[in-house]
């Protein structure tokens, strides 16, 4: 089920005393579907994303009676759009040089007026109520925002990220929840060492339903380094974690691709040794280009009505 953003529903409106610093965020995921504030938009049929979300916006600029700043972030496009949009739906986009710098200050505005908790909450009653792609979207579409604003090693970042992971899991694209499980215990390996084993794990868990074996092999060598390294540190202190790590270890062995005991360091936080490719970052993480400014998408002149860009 998807949500149709109208003025009426207060919970996505800005308070009116927000301070300027404040703009909306959008997200229009690889398939096309559309995220505006946290609210998955019902695209009303064949409706073009940019098209939605310049109408939804446009409704908050007329609500507010003040023009609206917006980023938007476009994976059909592998793109970051920055835009103005104007109570009389008008809009343009703008350069980097033209937008607020990031910060502290402006990242507690937007997040105090569009709480990451409150769309966490919206994600999990649709992932409850077994609406995997709606939830799946909703993750990533706060993922992405979420490490925009704050990189991809801040704790939101990375807590939205497992999220991902698991929603991934649960629409059974293993090969895709690997890959975002094994990013958070890479983080996670690298800048808090003790609170890494129930990552490596989770990711260990995702790796268990792959069947290529040129995955499991690179994936498998990644994560046997990692549980090494927390070997090594002493952090193994569960049961299920040792009988992971020993998984791996036969895994990887009977394929024969066993890797002895502490032959290499955590790949997690070091380079790849001689002769092995490193491991791939995950697709989401793939740099996004800034648009350029009067890209025709996001851009609609004064008095053209809903749904016409110019």
């Amino acid at each position: 089920m998807t949500h149709s953003l109208t003025p009426r529903d207060k919970g996505n409106l800005p308070a009116l005393g927000a301070p300027p610093l404040i703009r909306l965020d959008a997200y229009v995921a690889e398939d096309g579907s559309t995220v505006v504030n946290g609210h998955l938009l019902d695209m009303g049929g064949t409706r073009p994303p940019n098209e939605t979300i310049l109408d939804a916006i446009a409704m908050f600029a007329r609500t507010l009676g003040a023009p609206v700043a917006a980023t938007v972030i476009d994976r059909t496009a592998q793109q970051v759009a920055r835009l103005r949009v104007h109570p009389d739906g008008s809009s343009r986009t703008i350069g980097e040089d033209e937008d607020l710098p990031p910060g502290r200050e402006r990242t507690a505005a937007e997040e105090e007026a569009f709480p990451p908790l409150a769309r966490v909450e919206r994600i999990i009653q649709h992932a409850q109520r077994e609406e995997l792609h709606a939830a799946f979207v909703l993750a990533s579409a706060l993922r992405e925002h979420l490490t925009l604003r704050r990189g991809a090693e801040d704790e939101l970042s990375l807590e939205a990220r497992a999220i991902e992971a698991y929603l991934a899991y649960l629409r059974g694209d293993h090969m895709l929840s690997t890959v975002l499980a094994l990013t958070v215990a890479r983080i996670r390996c690298r800048t808090d060492l003790n609170r890494a084993a129930p990552d490596v794990a989770r990711a260990t868990a995702a790796w268990q339903r792959l069947w290529d074996e040129g995955q499991v092999a690179t994936r498998g060598q990644e994560l046997l380094h990692m549980w090494e390294r927390l070997s090594a540190a002493g952090l193994l202190q569960e049961a299920s974690h040792h009988a992971m790590a020993q998984a791996v270890r036969s895994r990887l062995a009977q394929g024969g691709r066993s890797v002895p005991q502490g032959s290499a360091p955590a790949a997690a936080a070091l380079p790849a040794g001689p002769g092995q490719a490193p491991a791939p970052a995950a697709p989401e993480d793939k740099p996004l280009k800034p648009t350029r400014r009067g890209l025709r998408r996001f851009t609609r002149r004064a008095g053209r009505s809903p749904g016409q860009s110019s």
